[in-house]
């Protein structure tokens, strides 16, 4: 019974030697880059029936793996530009640009496969720059805080090479004025779906 109990040991030691090499193999790095659909709500207060464009954007993000499970992920791109819309007055009325950088804290759902779920909640912060909206003669606040929810998964294809899909909500908000005074909210809150391919290190 003990050469059993022994053999047994050895073989599971044997079978594990191979996974705990991969695992200490990987760093705590991981980049990625995505190309992401941002899908605006659109949701305005002011009576002007405000919205901007849907778009596909560049995305590049880095994570750092506390632990096997937790990590934290800064979610980067550059100034996007947006055509600003008014129902009531008819089309375009303008323009601005936005920059998004977004923080979450993940929870990865390790595994002995390939596939790793993950979800992540945050903190998003959101510039708004070059408003050039109904010739000048409306402005928008130019600062945004909001929080941001991540739900994902990724497909390892080597020890460091991964695919990525990945879909967060962020809230994100803007008062809007009119000579100066202010006339409502304007809500992006967009839903971001990224696909993109991730190198850990």
């Amino acid at each position: 019974m003990s050469k059993k109990i022994l053999f047994a040991a050895a073989l599971a030691s044997l079978l594990a030697t191979p996974a705990l090499a991969q695992t200490s193999g990987e760093g705590p790095w991981l980049v990625r880059a995505r190309a992401v659909h941002i899908d605006s709500a659109n949701k305005d207060s002011t009576g002007l029936g405000l919205s901007v464009n849907n778009k596909w954007i560049p995305e590049v993000d880095v994570s750092y793996f506390f632990t096997p499970n937790i990590a934290a992920e800064l979610i980067l791109t550059y100034p996007q530009k947006h055509t600003v819309r008014s129902s009531v007055l008819g089309g375009d009325i303008g323009s601005l640009k936005h920059l998004p950088p977004t923080l979450t804290v993940q929870y990865h759902f390790t595994n002995s496969t390939a596939f790793t779920p993950y979800v992540g909640a945050g903190l998003n912060y959101t510039r708004f720059s070059s408003v050039n909206v109904a010739g000048g003669a409306a402005d928008v606040k130019r600062n945004s805080f909001g929080p941001a929810l991540q739900i994902g998964a990724s497909y390892a294809l080597t020890k460091n090479l991964s695919l990525n899909l990945d879909v967060k909500k962020v809230w994100i908000k803007t008062d809007v004025s009119v000579g100066g005074v202010k006339q409502g909210t304007f809500k992006v809150d967009p839903v971001l779906v990224g696909l993109g391919v991730g190198y850990r290190f």
